[in-house]
């Protein structure tokens, strides 16, 4: 399919557009089947309907880029009995009531497993608008891209302060939907304190992406929020949100209660 076409699908999907606002963009993070199947779906609608976007992780035994918050949540997921299929189920199930684009984040042997092939054509009847694959390098995933491109799903590839300006160059341009910027090198969760060298790297992303630009990793607070805004599109939050839905607490609100006020 030549490249026109497939970005004119992947344009369809709306999650750039979703991400394209004068405030800054909040992309929540859900680990499928966490605490339960029940509360997951409830949580699902309620968080879709403040957040700009909603990733679910798929829960996966070695997360290797994951903090010990979203590592416990994959735990607790898996023994309910979450798997991929679970989670294409509750979205297909749901999807009149989901207000937010939809992505599916995990590790790529579950994908396979699946076959990449029915993995479009499912995520699709679904009504999934892209995946984030942490362990798919650059270089080995132009069939997945294609794959999904043709059902008008994006990959959205991530970037890092230690990439190098040609490969950093190279996962701009190629990326979809929208580009992820880790603030950090580790694991989710953490430090929350933002180095001083972000900002500016942060900054240089945006101005050479074509996609809106989402900072990840370590975002907690609306103070922290609101410093970000200037320099990227909007923020994923994950590990706070999932502590706060381990609290007890509403995460709806807990979103809410992020964004910078007016």
């Amino acid at each position: 399919m030549p490249p026109v076409m497939m970005e004119d699908m992947l344009a369809a999907c709306g999650l750039e557009a979703s991400l394209r606002r004068e405030r800054p963009a909040i992309v929540a993070y859900l680990v499928g089947g966490y605490p339960d199947r029940a509360a997951f779906r409830r949580h699902l609608v309620a968080v879709s309907e403040v957040a700009d976007a909603v990733e679910i992780g798929v829960p996966f035994t070695d997360p290797m880029a994951d903090g010990a918050t979203i590592q416990e949540a994959s735990r607790v997921a898996l023994a309910g009995g979450t798997s991929l299929r679970t989670i294409l189920e509750d979205v297909t199930e749901l999807r009149g009531q989901l207000h937010a684009p939809i992505l599916l984040m995990g590790y790529l042997n579950p994908f396979l497993a699946h076959g990449i092939t029915t993995l479009a054509r499912d995520a699709a009847a679904a009504g999934v608008a892209g995946f984030i694959i942490p362990d798919l390098p650059l270089e080995h995933a132009g069939d997945i891209r294609e794959s999904l491109a043709v059902r008008g799903i994006a990959l959205v590839n991530l970037v890092t302060p230690i990439s190098t300006e040609e490969r950093t160059a190279r996962l701009a341009r190629s990326s979809r939907g929208f580009l992820y910027a880790v603030t950090r090198t580790g694991i989710t969760g953490g430090e929350t304190s933002m180095p001083a060298e972000t900002t500016a790297y942060l900054s240089a992303l945006s101005a050479q992406s074509r996609v809106p630009v989402i900072a990840g990793f370590g975002i907690r607070t609306a103070a922290q929020v609101q410093a970000l805004a200037p320099h990227v599109d909007g923020v994923v939050v994950g590990t706070a949100l999932l502590d706060a839905i381990g609290r007890g607490e509403d995460p709806a609100a807990f979103l809410a209660g992020l964004r910078p006020a007016a």
